[in-house]
């Protein structure tokens, strides 16, 4: 019964079970990812649709394997993904990823850093759809769902999204052309998709408001999202100017007006968190 509690303790200890979590979940995409290309391979369908088809099987097979997971482990319903709720977590999260990403491409046209010089086919979307998705449920699932809400568990709301906010920009510092301002925008960033977790207790939202801020960035303006290469997109456009307005290489979310709109997210979406009683205090302090 001794060594049954002791391994008990280990397997519930919070840096063994992120992990343990995070090594199953990457072997899930990795495998995931090949067996895809594999099957898709012998259609003749177009490539910008076997992509597309790539990212939902990929994406598809990330959120089972996080919920059969967690479900396994932790012996509880995952309501990280639940349905209740579905709709308005993804519309409100949505909307805003859009707005903030308009804001911040707004400011840019606003000082003439921004034209647009062309208007592509709507199938021009397809690329950075399927990317874009796949990247939000991917990243939110490691970041929020596995590393933030096991710390949080043990160390309350406040520590755990400090400490999954700098890992989230740290890890993005090793993209191409990453910079200070860039890092510091990753990071508040973390901090807003990391309250959004708070605020609505799923992993719809998050991966929502991720998705329609890089996709807004690469798939509608037509930018760089975080130093990648740029990919089709339905506006063609001309950026220039400096690099604390534009972003440089990396894309607009290296840019000042991003790290001040995600920071008035954060702010608000904190406040609600704490209005309706949502924050976790840590476990010295319950």
């Amino acid at each position: 019964m001794e060594t049954l509690t002791r391994k008990q303790k280990i397997f519930n200890f919070p840096l063994v079970k992120i992990i343990l979590a995070l090594l199953t979940f990457m072997a899930v995409v990795i495998i995931g990812q090949q067996i895809a290309v594999k099957l898709l391979s012998l259609t003749s369908l177009d490539k910008d649709y076997r992509n597309l088809l790539k990212g939902l099987f990929v994406s598809s097979a990330c959120i089972c394997s996080y919920i059969l997971f967690f479900k396994k482990y932790d012996k509880r319903n995952i309501t990280e993904f639940a349905t209740k709720g579905f709709v308005k977590n993804l519309t409100i999260g949505i909307l805003t990823g859009f707005v903030l990403q308009s804001c911040t491409i707004l400011i840019m046209y606003l000082n003439g850093n921004y034209t647009v010089i062309n208007i592509n086919p709507v199938s021009f979307i397809l690329i950075p759809f399927a990317i874009m998705f796949t990247v939000a449920i991917i990243e939110e699932i490691l970041v929020r769902g596995i590393i933030f809400r096991i710390v949080e568990e043990k160390f309350g709301s406040y520590i755990s999204l400090t400490i999954s906010s700098v890992l989230f920009g740290v890890l993005h510092l090793a993209n191409p052309h990453g910079t200070l301002i860039s890092g510091i925008c990753i990071t508040t960033a973390g901090f807003m998709l990391g309250a959004a977790f708070i605020y609505s207790r799923n992993l719809w939202m998050p991966i929502a408001l991720h998705f329609a801020w890089n996709f807004t960035q690469s798939g509608i303006y037509g930018a760089v999202t975080s130093g990648n290469e740029k990919t089709s997109s339905l506006l063609e456009a001309r950026i220039q100017g400096p690099e604390f307005i534009t972003g440089g290489a990396f894309g607009p979310e290296g840019s000042i007006q991003a790290i001040v709109f995600c920071a008035l997210a954060t702010i608000l979406l904190l406040i609600l968190c704490q209005k309706n009683r949502k924050i976790i205090k840590p476990y010295w302090k319950r």
